[in-house]
């Protein structure tokens, strides 16, 4: 059950959403500066990412602006962390799909760490209009540039049905506060159905890789992982020296189809 204020929220999310969707505005691929080196780093992080950068052959900052590279060291940092305390093999994979990628910044760190053949980002509301005048599209497309074998997909995930080796899920809306809070309608919270199709979607053998906000937030995935079918291989804290203030350390989970 919804409260009074919540419905009017999400009443006034979904006319946003549909307008979106309607006029598809587009001006264009947005590329960002590079920042070429970073910000001067405490030590422990220094020596991280220069460790990440030497075993991943990666380096950000050279395409990428300061702020999208340190968040894109995190997510590296949360996927070696986890496949080392794991003990995980990294998959072989021919098609990775990224579940809610937003502007899907961060797929060159996908790119990077499982080296899929075909990386497809899916995002429901792919043509939000920001301050800028730009969409969510056009920032995908300038990140995706650098990324060969890429694409953005603005979809439904519930209704994409398209197998995969490998499903990554960042931080997916389980909670009506979590999607309310990114400024989407109530209609599109059914974790039970994103969940099912998941589990529909993942090839025999494949790996779903799941980060969720904090350990609440990740027994109610696990619940709903264990309800569509998925099994789990691993979980555990996914924080890192690289980790921004969230106010949950991040908890990451692998299950297998």
């Amino acid at each position: 059950m919804y409260s009074v204020m919540q419905r009017l929220r999400s009443i006034r999310h979904r006319f946003w959403l549909g307008v979106s969707e309607r006029v598809r505005w587009s001006r264009g691929a947005f590329r960002e500066t590079p920042a070429v080196e970073l910000p001067g780093l405490p030590p422990e992080q220094a020596q991280r990412i220069a460790l990440l950068r030497s075993r991943y052959q990666v380096r950000f900052e050279s395409e990428l602006s300061a702020a999208t590279s340190l968040n894109n060291y995190e997510y590296l940092d949360i996927l070696d962390r986890a496949f080392v305390e794991g003990g995980l093999a990294r998959p072989r994979c021919e098609v990775l799909c990224d579940v809610g990628c937003a502007s899907f910044w961060y797929a060159t760190t996908l790119a990077a760490f499982f080296r899929p053949r075909r990386l497809i980002g899916v995002e429901v509301e792919g043509y939000r209009l920001f301050k800028d005048g730009r969409t969510r599209i056009d920032y995908a497309r300038g990140y995706l540039e650098r990324t060969p074998g890429s694409e953005f997909i603005v979809a439904d995930y519930r209704r994409y049905a398209q197998p995969a080796d490998v499903i990554t899920a960042w931080f997916p809306f389980l909670t009506p506060t979590a999607i309310l809070a990114w400024r989407l309608p109530l209609s599109l919270l059914r974790p039970d159905q994103l969940f099912h199709r998941m589990h529909e979607n993942l090839k025999a053998g494949g790996m779903l890789f799941m980060v969720n906000h904090g350990a609440e937030e990740g027994a109610l995935a696990a619940k709903l992982c264990s309800a569509a079918g998925l099994r789990l291989q691993w979980q555990g804290v996914a924080s890192s020296l690289l980790s921004c203030d969230r106010g949950q350390p991040p908890v990451a989970s692998c299950w297998g189809s």
